[in-house]
């Protein structure tokens, strides 16, 4: 669901610098213009390397550390995996603006993980887009060139994506209108909770005709019609996932309310992600027809995922009141709203041998189509003006 989509903004604070971005899709490597006066050293953006973590060391990307060690460990498999199956890699990719010193020496301007939503490889996310927080020395770029530079650069790398997702504070205007500089445009408004379970008495029993199942290979699809009936027609179109893509994000951790009668499930909790700060990243579907399951019985299917005392955060639409008033009886605590943007990518296609034999099959068959009669020419040469 796109409640998983949450770009942490570690600094607020995106200023134009002196120089203006000059990144244009393909190119890694940012120059000052030379029309411009000389005011910071060329930059390049390049998919992160183990040299660069130590480079890592502001406070901005040291909770990132983990995912990134993560990311480099599994690159070389999904490599391979890759090659011999021609799909998408899996894991998380991370580039980096390096700026190389007059001095020699060498700093990290900005870094952006991203990753596929699905097997295809035609839907992505962004996960994080970080600048340090360190205040800028007078020969560093602008943070919003770096920032533009580092998102360009990643939706041109992705070449079978088809749309890409991101999310933003809703009270971050500079990263807002970023986002909406490159083509993204906002989908809908999610208020963020963090929930920490408390000691609960004897749960009460499910609802009669309802059965918990875990989330495996053989319920995947169940909870898919589930969250196929929970999102709206044009996310789901963006979004493009299948059953597999689901079992990929969610690591197949989730349970599930189903009603045993039609075989469907009416409500299901499953893991997104782990937070850096702490927690797991969750999403708590229920079916439109079964909202009275806000209540005891999702408590409860909250309590079974959480297990012994994990916060969990979740999501909940802006408008959404009913879910607003059960998580705060819940004891949930509201965090930040976050705003969900998305673009569409759209890629010149090259004619194919296969369609220009096509065309070349069509011009041989239009000879022998049947032809209309031409209109008389008029006599004396008239001319029409």
């Amino acid at each position: 669901m796109p409640s998983s989509l949450i770009l942490p903004v570690q600094d607020p604070s995106i200023q134009d610098g002196p120089c203006r971005d000059a990144l244009e899709p393909g190119h890694a490597a940012v120059q000052p213009s030379s029309s411009a006066p000389l005011c910071s050293p060329a930059y390049r953006v390049e998919p992160l390397q183990g040299w660069h973590l130590p480079l890592l060391d502001d406070r901005a990307f040291l909770p990132l550390q983990p995912l990134l060690q993560r990311s480099l460990l599994l690159a070389v498999p999904d490599r391979l995996l890759t090659a011999l199956r021609r799909r998408q890699p899996l894991t998380s990719q991370a580039l980096v603006a390096l700026q190389v010193l007059p001095e020699g020496q060498q700093r990290i301007l900005g870094l952006i993980v991203c990753r596929r939503l699905n097997r295809s490889g035609s839907s992505w996310q962004v996960e994080h887009l970080r600048l340090p927080i360190r205040s800028s020395t007078p020969a560093s770029p602008g943070r919003r060139e770096v920032s533009t530079a580092l998102l360009r650069e990643a939706i041109h790398r992705a070449r079978s994506a088809a749309s890409w997702f991101a999310t933003a504070s809703s009270l971050d205007r500079d990263r807002l209108a970023l986002l909406r500089e490159q083509g993204f445009q906002p989908q809908r408004t999610d208020q963020l909770w963090r929930w920490r379970p408390a000691e609960a008495d004897a749960p009460p029993p499910w609802p009669a005709g309802l059965q918990l199942q875990r989330l495996h290979r053989g319920t995947a699809a169940l909870l898919w019609h589930l969250e196929q009936a929970t999102c709206p027609a044009q996310l789901r179109q963006l979004l493009d996932r299948s059953v597999e893509d689901l079992l990929d994000q969610s690591g197949n951790r989730g349970w599930m309310l189903v009603d045993a009668s039609r075989n469907e499930a009416v409500a299901a909790v499953r893991w997104l992600s782990d937070r850096p700060d702490g927690g797991l990243r969750v999403e708590l579907s229920v079916h439109p027809l079964w909202q009275h399951l806000l209540g005891a019985p999702c408590e409860r299917l909250l309590h079974t995922f959480a297990g012994s005392g994990n916060t969990l955060w979740l999501t909940a639409e802006v408008g959404d009141r009913p879910r607003h008033q059960w998580l705060r009886a819940l004891g949930a605590e509201p965090q930040q709203e976050m705003v969900l943007m998305a673009r569409s990518v759209w890629r010149r296609q090259g004619a194919s041998p296969a369609r220009l034999g096509v065309a070349r099959l069509g011009a041989v068959l239009e000879q022998f189509q049947p032809r209309r009669r031409p209109l008389p020419t008029p006599v004396g040469g008239l001319s029409l003006r």
